[in-house]
């Protein structure tokens, strides 16, 4: 870890001098604000049996609730957060997101009852842009030539933060429920005063646009970015990517004990695996590839690594599948950050928020709709009155719809080259 976590800083550190400290902030601000989101996970279950006095099933079911009412939010809020950052600027909005998710902590920590729970969470989504803002800042400062290597560098700073995050968060609970949530508190609002001091603004005034909204809701945000047709079909195959991937969050527990006896700690390691697996493709692979491929080039080729992984995640008759099948899987994910490449250089500068405001909400979306019905369709396929018992049917529906957003994709290609 400390090798790749070297290598890691190593590539921000070279980039060039002008956009060295901006680059290092954004990649810091998503480190730190996803390992305080992460270490919230180990311990939420436990806080909610507490303020409910009930059993661990009862728990999951308010636990999926409040995942749904910060996706909600999220949904509803993005696309406002990006066209204000398109308006304000990057650093208001940003400061405000990390501000926000301090109070959501704060809320989570000394909850009385479980409706606080709900309100922190709902602060947290409705201010919740900070890796769409980061995106966007991304955007303002890359070029062409650097534009995918350093969308690499955020995506693998997000994998980095979920793997330090639920470790720490594991660690801290042996002091109380209640910990973890005032550190996540402390770590966010750390963010807000490194960002308040040394963050400069990205976003140059003469690149600014009015505040519009009409554009600033998520049908809105959706009619305006599908005016490009590139950018509709990307849009589209993204959504259908980001439903597939939340079979790895929501399912691969339950699959792997179902079908190969795994213990939690098993799983456990996995999913630390999987995070250390992210960090090697978004910086090391990614950084090859540029150099060999195109970014039309990469995204293929990730999503026939991600359908490859789904199905071998579906149809393993051996566990020792399972480690050749993450590593393609993971290796695939270059394609997110390839896409992500193609749309940000397909759209005006002073769109950028909007654009990233916009794809927070459909992934909010995303997350609204697949889990429920993912792990649902594990549910049927492995129950006792199931005609037929494949736990593997949520890769299955994963692999699917990862070959029909390829499909989407190279429509999108064919569409710009005429």
């Amino acid at each position: 870890m400390a090798v790749y976590f070297s290598y890691f800083s190593y590539c921000i550190l070279m980039q060039s001098a002008y956009y060295r400290s901006r680059l290092l902030f954004i990649v810091l601000v998503v480190v730190i604000d996803t390992a305080g989101f992460g270490l919230i996970f180990p311990v939420l279950p436990q806080l909610l049996r507490e303020l409910l006095h009930a059993d661990i099933s009862t728990a999951a079911r308010y636990g999926g609730w409040l995942a749904f009412a910060y996706a909600a939010m999220q949904f509803i809020f993005a696309p406002v957060l990006g066209g204000l950052s398109d308006r304000y600027g990057r650093r208001p909005v940003l400061l405000s997101s990390l501000l926000g998710f301090s109070v959501d902590c704060l809320f989570l920590a000394f909850a009385p009852n479980v409706t606080w729970l709900f309100a922190g969470r709902a602060i947290a989504g409705i201010t919740g842009a900070s890796y769409a803002v980061a995106s966007a800042c991304v955007a303002d400062i890359s070029t062409d030539e650097n534009r995918t290597r350093h969308y690499g560098l955020i995506n693998a700073a997000f994998g980095l933060g979920f793997i330090i995050g639920p470790v720490i968060g594991g660690t801290l609970g042996r002091w109380g429920t209640h910990t973890p949530f005032m550190v996540a508190a402390a770590l966010s609002f750390l963010n807000f005063l490194l960002g308040y001091y040394f963050f400069p603004e990205s976003l140059p005034l003469a690149h600014r646009r009015a505040f519009d909204w009409k554009r600033a809701n998520p049908l809105g945000a959706l009619q305006h970015l599908v005016r490009f047709p590139l950018v509709k079909s990307l849009i589209f195959s993204m959504m259908l990517v980001s439903f597939a991937t939340h079979s790895m969050e929501s399912v691969w527990a339950f699959f792997t004990i179902e079908k190969f006896k795994w213990s939690n700690l098993l799983v456990g390691y996995s999913l630390a695996f999987v995070g250390v697996l992210s960090i090697i493709s978004q910086t090391w692979l990614v950084g090859v590839l540029t150099k060999r491929l195109s970014d039309r080039q990469m995204a293929v080729t990730g999503l026939l690594c991600m359908i490859t992984g789904f199905l071998l995640f579906a149809f393993a008759g051996w566990q020792w599948i399972l480690l050749p099948a993450l590593v393609i899987y993971i290796a695939g994910s270059i394609q997110g950050t390839a896409m992500q490449s193609i749309v940000a250089g397909a759209m005006p500068d002073n769109e950028q928020g909007e654009l990233q405001g916009g794809l927070g909400s459909l992934m909010g979306l995303t997350t609204l709709l697949a889990p429920p019905l993912l792990t649902s369709s594990f549910a049927w396929a492995t129950a006792r009155t199931s005609p037929v018992y494949f736990p593997g049917m949520p890769y299955l529906i994963a692999g699917i719809l990862t070959f029909f957003s390829l499909l989407l994709l190279l429509r999108g290609f064919r569409k710009t080259a005429r």
